[in-house]
């Protein structure tokens, strides 16, 4: 139902001093984690608009964060080439793990928060075991021959995305991976929730679908704008829309079969940056070039 989709300003987070670059749910959708320019992590409750502690430890700018399945803990990436594992109520940092040889675009957890994947311009896909004492990774993928900027993961997969077109899906417990090229860069994976397609955001301003199986392309989706920027793309919690950003401050929705644009609205006042749907209700949180972080409702 499309008058059921999130567009209604609910909340604005004001905290970060300068561009938010990524926004993230915790699993249950009660609170979410910003980062930014300003080296700083930030977690909210986004119903009542509180601030409820910051995170510093990055020396340079913030550029991604992911939240264990218990909401414990949680890890963050950036320019810095550093993975920081932190503890969610002390702020504690846990371990700061190292090996990649240039800035982190992206890190994930698997599904039973026990690895941190993350990516970064190294052109690597790295793993770490955060129950060891080790701060070096278990494994590295390097398949790719330009950045790693988005990951998402299955039980037994890690799916990324590159600026050089690809697609790659690594199966790690049967050691193999198979490859779909888009043929334009990717900035953005998201898994649907039925977990049979990909979308994948690329920088030639259009979201595409891929089914999962036969690498097939299902459906694209334009009317954004994104062609520089690093965003996000995903879709609704009952895979029915698909959500993107867009550099002029806009987000869409469309239609996941006909890709027909349903709805479109100003939401901040510069580049989209982030994007994240809440699980189980029409919530949508968004961050930006413009600073903010904000809340939107049907």
């Amino acid at each position: 139902m499309a008058d059921q989709l999130p567009r209604r300003e609910a909340v604005v987070l004001r905290g970060h001093e300068g561009p938010v670059l990524a926004v993230r749910f915790n699993s249950d959708g009660n609170y979410c984690i910003s980062c930014g320019r300003d080296r700083v992590l930030c977690l909210w409750n986004p119903q009542k608009g509180l601030r409820i502690k910051s995170y510093n430890a990055h020396a340079r700018e913030v550029r991604d964060v992911a939240v264990v399945a218990d909401n414990s803990k949680f890890c963050s990436c950036g320019a810095d080439r550093q993975l920081f594992y932190w503890d969610v109520p002390t702020g504690r940092v846990i371990r700061k793990f190292r090996g990649h040889d240039s800035e982190v675009n992206t890190v994930k957890f698997s599904e039973n928060s026990t690895v941190i994947v993350s990516g970064g311009y190294d052109r690597s896909v790295r793993a770490f075991d955060c129950r060891s004492h080790s701060i070096e990774p278990i494994q590295v993928i390097e398949a790719f021959s330009d950045s790693v900027t988005s990951l998402c993961m299955t039980r037994t997969e890690i799916i990324a995305g590159s600026v050089d077109g690809s697609i790659r899906t690594f199966d790690i417990r049967a050691g193999r991976y198979c490859s779909d090229d888009l043929g334009h860069p990717i900035n953005s994976v998201a898994l649907s929730h039925d977990g049979k397609c990909t979308l994948a955001g690329c920088l030639d301003s259009t979201l595409r679908l891929i089914d999962r199986e036969t690498g097939d392309l299902l459906q694209e989706y334009k009317g954004h704008i994104n062609k520089s920027y690093k965003t996000d793309s995903c879709l609704t919690n009952t895979d029915a829309h698909v959500v993107g950003s867009s550099e002029d401050g806009r987000i869409y929705y469309w239609d996941l079969v006909d890709s027909s644009v349903v709805s479109s609205f100003k939401a901040h006042a510069s580049a989209v940056t982030s994007i994240a749907y809440h699980k189980t209700e029409p919530m949508l949180v968004t961050s930006s070039i413009d600073g903010t972080v904000r809340v939107w409702t049907p």
